[in-house]
């Protein structure tokens, strides 16, 4: 189909550019979303008409977005979760999540704008776009840990999963060792292992005929 842009979208153009998607995208996104037009006779002599005052509405906005970004970009929403020992999430973190945690904080967005290309299931810290215009995008970052004292050491750069798993080894490597006698041949027994067997069964057998 062929359509007449009303504001940028992304890999496809800039106000009033036209340009061919699939049916299905025009009918289900950019024509209810006010986004674009059928490029039809009509509709194109009505956009070329209104041109000027679209273009100047949508400077506006922008202008306005760009205001709204300078304060909201670099936000950070620190997430407390639950997590297995390898850093996997009990659930996951979502649009909802960054948009509560930002609304927290006196910054208003919609689950529309807040871009999340799939759910956070990991600790760690993920930067998370905000799209505030067609044309303004800022960065926010979603701190996710398991408590606020982890959320701070990765705030400072820590790497709390690589350390629970460097925790983890340590833990893996620090079992039962046993002391070896290098001048031992292999298979023999050291000499105090026998001393103590023989003092054992000299106890049992006293025992015994006690």
């Amino acid at each position: 189909m062929d359509i007449i842009l009303l504001e940028r979208i992304e890999k496809l153009g800039v106000i009033g550019d036209v340009v061919t998607v699939k049916d299905g995208y025009a009918r289900n996104y950019l024509l209810p979303n006010k986004k674009a037009l059928r490029a039809n006779n009509a509709n194109k002599q009505v956009f070329e008409a209104n041109r000027e005052r679209l273009e100047k509405e949508n400077a506006e906005r922008r202008v306005e977005a760009e205001a709204s970004g300078e304060k909201i970009a670099g936000a950070e929403v620190v997430l407390i979760r639950a997590s297995s020992n390898s850093g996997q999430l009990y659930g996951s973190v979502t649009v909802r999540d960054i948009v509560e945690g930002l609304a927290s904080q006196g910054h208003e967005t919609t689950k529309k704008q807040v871009i999340l290309e799939h759910p956070i299931k990991t600790l760690g810290v993920f930067g998370v776009r905000v799209r505030l215009h067609a044309e303004v995008d800022v960065i926010v970052k979603a701190n996710v840990a398991r408590s606020d004292d982890e959320a701070e050491l990765q705030r400072q750069g820590v790497d709390v999963m690589k350390a629970m798993f460097d925790e983890d080894q340590a833990e893996g490597e620090g079992g039962f060792t046993e002391n070896v006698d290098p001048s031992l041949e292999p298979g023999e027994i050291p000499a105090d292992m026998l001393d103590a067997g023989e003092d054992a069964e000299a106890e049992v057998s006293d025992e015994t005929e006690a």
